[in-house]
């Protein structure tokens, strides 16, 4: 889908009013805009002072790509003995890593988490207990630029991040409380006693990467004892702005280490490391040279016939031509690192950074690098991952593996479309995966944070498309409803009811929006199908996605026992159904469009009447065959429904024929041409379109709600009642399936025993009950076996209920 020249110039003009602070002040040099009244104290942060440093922000947009040496702080104090307990409380604008006594705090990195920090900033707790001194100790910290103060790349030619983000100089908050064990509390809090100077970090940037200069390390700085009296003192800020909050969501983490599978040389001195997969992090490598020797590294997720790195999926913002990125952009702004050989041997890990790559480009080693020098180091919001899913098909577990992949590494705190190019939290994949997310991972925290963004990102009268607000309002409702649909989730998944009571309020306001922006119910405006094979009208996608947040608000409206509004969204859904089935279904569209996506909108949202369902079932399964290689071509939210529409409607089996076969386009078609992560298009893409892009992963919902079975149960959020409905598709020897419910683990698993006989073991965790659809034909039995010991269930066909507890069930010939 392309955006037209009006639009793109009207997207160009688009923007907020802000107020630019004058250099010369000693407060935070940033822009705010629209900031609310918000406090600067929080969460035991009292007491405590922003501090930064008086270097000023660069007046020119070209000033920001020279040397900006990273500002390091310290502060020694002295303990008593006999410590208790010593917890430290620290966050920043910007990202931060802390020490004490020279040891690095904690386990989170790129911390803290993306906001808008005019509004809302998270706070970190660190128990430091163990790596206090009896008397003698040193805090210290350095800051990075991370969303706070990003280069001016203008992405796209037009998009700059210095005038759609509240920015300004990276700034820290912290307290240490040290609480002793007669009682006695003592405090240490960020002021103007801290001392700061500029350390190795010449340059970080959040997307182009790290140079640094080890010739420029200051020996000693992170412990007691150092002379730091020509450091400067810290100046006291008054911060971003927003409100300090404790962190209630997974920090991101370092979740894998790997190793290089190979190391190639396609010409002198230029060395490639293939990682083995597709994934974000960063990287540790040992390296050796003579002292003012530099090391460069490029990043790609592949590489030319030649051997050589391929850079171009992953460059920035699409910026490959000179003078496209702005004034002093380099002309391809790809991912890269440098550093400065202090020392004639170094390990080099870059901070504050994190890049999407297979492939590392070295340069400037004198001998090849050894496997066992180099690691890959893949880090992401460290979300529990206990959910899982298996089959005896290689493909679909490569499938599952791969998307899997693709949602972890496009979670650093937001989820992204793609960590590379954008970084930003599109709503559009939101509303697409939140599902496929769930089903594979605890995303209860952090869904709740991505909400709160979505809070700070919306405006009063317009739709924005990502959360944090990153300047794009071209999406249109089908991206920014994600805000309500993911709050669905979390209640109909955890059952998260004050959640719905907390948001109920703000989210009638936003239905008020809605309304102003669609006063007449169709939505004429905005991106509809993206990646759609065919084209989608808007008024299709558009309007469903309008007609299930008034469905979702007529649900809410039922928890607050809301009589009023329970009608009210009632009768807009009902309204916004009748517009859509006057549109699309009561007439021929004669106009080309996608018609996979069409009939799979219209039966996923049940907009088709029950007398008429199977011309729609009949019409969905022509369009699936006048598909090319009879599989789908549908785009970012037409492929979610068809999952979900073809399976419930016509068979599962015919979803498995199309997901467990290596034609062109699929899932398996990336897998056979050597994906590692889910592709941005269903095409190959070797210099434009992203190779790590999770919005197709909605295939691995299906795997867990159809050929696992396992599915929440509306009527009984949280899986207090649940759905166990497998499907075994012709081809399929087994499949394992585990989801770790509020209740407890759910597993589903099942094996072919002949040709005829299956064997199917659930486990309903206490407190749950589970509505079990089996396929049952009247020729056959069911045995059922619960906790070992044979179960006398009154059942005649394949569907009953069953309480906790483990089963065995086997359907076999009579």
């Amino acid at each position: 889908m392309k955006l037209s020249p009006k639009l793109i110039g009207v997207l160009m003009l688009c923007g907020l009013t802000f107020t630019v602070f004058s250099c010369q002040n000693l407060s935070s040099k940033k822009t705010v805009k629209n900031s609310p009244e918000v406090s600067t104290t929080g969460f035991n942060l009292d007491n405590a002072s922003w501090i930064t440093y008086e270097r000023p922000l660069p007046e020119k947009d070209s000033l920001f790509y020279l040397n900006h040496p990273a500002p390091i702080f310290r502060k020694e104090f002295n303990s008593k003995e006999s410590i208790k307990k010593a917890t430290l409380y620290i966050t920043a604008a910007g990202y931060y890593e802390a020490t004490i006594n020279g040891e690095r705090i904690g386990k989170n990195i790129l911390d803290p988490a993306w906001t808008d920090f005019s509004k809302r900033i998270f706070v970190s707790e660190y128990d430091i207990t163990s790596q206090i001194n009896e008397n003698e100790n040193c805090l210290g910290v350095t800051l990075g630029n991370g969303f706070y103060n990003p280069l001016p790349l203008r992405k796209w030619g037009r998009r700059n991040l210095r005038t759609d983000l509240t920015v300004g100089k990276p700034t820290v908050i912290a307290k240490l409380i040290i609480e002793y064990t007669n009682g006695e509390t003592e405090e240490i809090a960020t002021d103007d006693t801290w001392k700061y100077s500029y350390g190795a970090i010449q340059k970080n940037s959040v997307y182009i990467g790290v140079a640094y200069d080890a010739t420029k390390e200051i020996n000693g700085w992170k412990t007691n004892g150092f002379d730091d009296s020509k450091w400067s003192t810290a100046i006291i800020d008054n911060g971003p702005g927003g409100d300090l909050q404790k962190a209630f969501f997974p920090p991101v983490q370092i979740t894998k280490t790997l190793t290089p599978t190979a190391i190639t040389s396609p010409e002198k001195e230029v060395y490639i490391v293939d990682m083995g997969v597709n994934f974000t992090g960063t990287f540790k490598m040992k390296m050796t040279g003579k002292k003012g020797d530099t090391i460069n590294y490029r990043f790609g997720e592949r590489i030319y016939d030649d051997g050589s790195l391929n850079p171009m999926t992953t460059v920035i913002g699409q910026i490959k031509r000179k003078g496209a990125g702005g004034p002093g952009a380099p002309d391809i702004a790809w991912q890269t690192d440098s550093y400065v050989m202090g020392d004639s041997e170094a390990w080099f890990q870059p901070p504050f950074t994190y890049h999407v790559y297979r492939y590392i480009e070295i340069s400037g080693l004198k001998e090849k690098p050894k496997t066992e020098d180099i690691q890959g180091l893949m880090f992401h919001t460290n979300v529990e991952n206990e959910n899982t899913f298996s089959s005896s098909s290689d493909l679909l577990n490569s499938i599952q593996e791969i998307s899997e992949r693709s949602f972890l590494t496009n979670l650093i705190s937001v989820q992204s479309d793609c960590a590379a190019r954008e970084k930003f939290g599109y709503g559009g994949d939101l509303n697409a995966t939140s599902e496929a997310y769930i089903n594979n991972f605890d995303m209860k925290g952090i869904y709740r944070k991505t909400v709160y963004d979505w809070v700070d990102a919306m405006k009063d009268s317009t739709f924005v498309d990502t959360a944090p607000f990153t300047g794009v309002e071209y999406c249109g409702i089908s991206w920014e409803s994600a805000y309500l649909t993911t709050q669905y989730y979390l209640y109909l998944y955890y059952n998260d009811t004050d959640f719905v009571k907390e948001m109920y309020e703000k989210n009638n306001k936003w239905m008020d929006k809605v309304a102003r922006i669609h006063p007449d119910g169709m939505v004429n405006k905005g991106l509809s199908d993206h990646e759609s094979l065919l084209p989608v009208p808007v008024q299709l996608i558009g309007t469903s996605h309008y007609m299930q947040c008034a469905e979702i608000m007529e649900t809410f409206a039922k928890v607050m026992n809301d009589k009023d509004n329970e009608l009210k969204y009632r009768q807009l859904a009902d309204h916004l159904r009748t517009l859509v089935k006057n549109e699309f279904w009561d007439k021929p569209v004669k106009t080309k469009i996608n018609r996979q996506t069409l009939f799979s909108t219209l039966l996923y949202h049940n907009i088709v009447p029950t007398e008429e369902l199977e011309a729609a079932k009949d019409s969905l399964q022509n369009a699936i065959n006048n598909g090319p290689s009879g599989h789908l071509n549908t785009g970012i939210f037409g492929t979610k429904y068809a999952l979900e529409a073809v399976s419930k409607n016509i068979s599962p089996d015919t979803v498995f024929d199309i997901v467990n076969s290596k034609a062109y386009p699929g899932w398996g078609f990336m897998v056979a041409n050597g994906a590692t992560t889910i592709w941005e298009t269903w095409k190959e893409s070797e210099g434009t379109f992203s190779n790590n892009h999770p919005m197709f992963g909605s295939v691995s919902e299906w795997f867990y709600r159809w050929l696992g079975g396992i599915q929440p149960d509306p009527k009984h959020p949280g899986f207090k009642k649940f759905i166990l409905t497998p499907s075994t598709p012709e081809g399929l020897e087994f499949v394992n399936t585990k989801y770790n419910s509020p209740f407890g683990t759910i597993v589903s698993n099942w094996k072919k025993l002949t040709s005829t006989s299956y064997e199917y073991t659930f486990a309903i965790p206490s407190e749950s009950s589970a509505q079990v659809n089996l396929t049952l034909n009247p020729s056959q039995d069911i045995k059922i076996l619960k906790d070992g010991e044979v179960f006398n269930q009154e059942t005649k066909s394949g569907q009953f209920d069953l309480e906790a507890g483990n089963y065995k069930i086997v359907i076999a010939d009579k």
